[in-house]
């Protein structure tokens, strides 16, 4: 797999993602669509989609490269072991989250060389590059995945039947 194979992956990924985050914009009343839980202690849409972009900020920027996440605060609230709390985010700053850390991510992908893919980026990676990109797409997939469930959880429970047709 190639660089451009990564790359393809992680843009169409985002794009997948990006598009659920414009169907609930088209709804009525995506606040609530985006903070809506399908059961007690579960995660709403807006956690699964931040928890992508904090992926990708905490893998590149800790994990990657060794230093501090970007957004510390995000990745704090959003990243893996974290507990999804009511204070939801915008559909734009989720936006906006997803968006600069995927650029930032493929940036990073494109300052490698063939045989860094083959490497790890440090002692403690658990992967090398080529492996780790992958590993990266299939997170993304898996969790747009649950948003698109909880979105169409949403929908047959909480919208008036007349918003379900066609839809």
């Amino acid at each position: 797999m190639t660089k451009a194979d990564l790359q393809e992956f992680l843009e169409f990924n985002r794009k997948k993602t990006l598009e659920l985050l414009d169907s609930i914009a088209k709804r009525p009343n995506p606040a609530a669509i985006l903070g809506w839980r399908p059961g007690p202690g579960r995660a709403h849409i807006a956690w699964q989609l931040m928890h992508v972009a904090a992926t990708d900020d905490r893998h590149l920027y800790v994990r990657m490269k060794g230093g501090e996440p970007h957004s510390a605060d995000l990745v704090r609230r959003f990243a893996g072991g974290s507990v999804p709390d009511d204070d939801i985010p915008s559909l734009d700053a989720v936006r906006s989250y997803l968006t600069d850390r995927r650029q930032e991510l493929l940036a990073h992908l494109q300052g490698l060389t063939d045989a860094d893919l083959e490497k790890k980026p440090n002692e403690q990676a658990p992967w090398v590059y080529r492996e780790w990109f992958k590993v990266l797409a299939w997170h993304e997939a898996h969790h747009q995945g649950q948003a698109h469930l909880t979105l169409n959880l949403y929908r047959i429970t909480q919208e008036p039947a007349m918003e379900k047709v066609g839809h």
